[in-house]
């Protein structure tokens, strides 16, 4: 088994029906966040912590998503006679970010099933699973720390987010007892989306995984689950209530983490990131607070 990480896997099959009409034509994944399509956050993130091997579980209507990261040789041609040199410098870094493979989903039965679909690209080795909707701040570390502990326990490590208690149950809530690490816990329990009021705690699973290669056994004997899926939740509670391939722990983030999966998170997500740029925050700020002063 490998001890160094290099595979991400981004599952990309979603139908993005929140969106609609906007994702009627085009992968929600592509939606823009500020200039650039939500995923290209989420691959850039992955080759941050080192993961240049990204495999991206698509579906029907998702050829957006490899055209993306692909070459567009006519486009490259005309920058580069108009001499524009900034715009084929964006162009060519999504080109050449990381190496790319696409598996289909096919039948659309849940994460866990998306994530069982990578087990012949990765292998018998640990491996990185990054959700599309969560975009991570390239300010905060999250990935690099959870394969760091990884390394050090030999465990799965999922990403741990503390929230308004009136919120557990749009998540998958972890039961938890503490470790000799301060942002890190021992993962006893799971439970995905509990009734309200119901929750083992306020700690919540965000879009960022790293993973035993025995997840891929487990997932295969894993029946459907909430919403007649097959869940990735269910798959770590039997992992962590079997101490299977090293349990699992949860490494709590405290950072800023933007969820593009709701329209109204989604619109707060591009006001959040373009605040703090250098070449939209200086003149966006004022505009935001003039207008805030016209709200009642």
């Amino acid at each position: 088994m490998s001890t160094h990480i290099t595979k991400a896997v981004i599952p990309a099959a979603g139908l993005g029906t929140r969106f609609l009409p906007a994702t009627k034509a085009m992968p929600k994944e592509m939606l823009p966040v500020v200039d650039k399509p939500a995923i290209q956050y989420v691959v850039e993130e992955a080759v941050t912590a080192g993961l240049t091997d990204v495999l991206m579980i698509t579906g029907r209507n998702k050829n957006a998503l490899e055209n993306h990261f692909d070459r567009v040789g006519e486009l490259e041609a005309t920058l580069l006679a108009k001499g524009d040199k900034e715009k084929l410098a964006k162009v060519n870094f999504s080109t050449e970010l990381a190496d790319m493979h696409y598996v289909r989903q096919g039948d659309p039965k849940g994460l866990g099933h998306a994530v069982l679909r990578a087990k012949m690209h990765v292998g018998n080795e640990p491996f990185a699973v990054l959700l599309g909707d969560d975009i991570i701040d390239d300010r905060d570390v999250l990935l690099s720390r959870m394969i760091q502990v990884q390394l050090e326990r030999g465990a799965t490590i999922v990403a741990l987010l503390e929230v308004a208690p009136e919120a557990a149950h749009l998540y998958g809530v972890a039961t938890i007892e503490a470790t000799e690490e301060e942002d890190v816990v021992r993962i006893t329990g799971l439970v995905e989306k509990p009734a309200p009021g119901t929750q083992p705690s306020n700690f919540a699973i965000i879009g960022r995984y790293v993973l035993q290669p025995e997840v891929f056994e487990v997932l295969e004997h894993t029946p459907p689950g909430k919403g007649g899926e097959i869940q990735l939740t269910d798959a770590l509670q039997t992992l962590a209530e079997n101490d299977i391939a090293g349990g699992v722990f949860g490494v709590v983030f405290r950072g800023r983490r933007y969820d593009t999966g709701d329209r109204l998170d989604y619109i707060k997500a591009i006001v959040q990131l373009a605040v703090d740029r250098e070449d939209l925050g200086p003149d966006l700020r004022p505009w935001l607070k003039d207008f805030v002063t016209t709200l009642e």
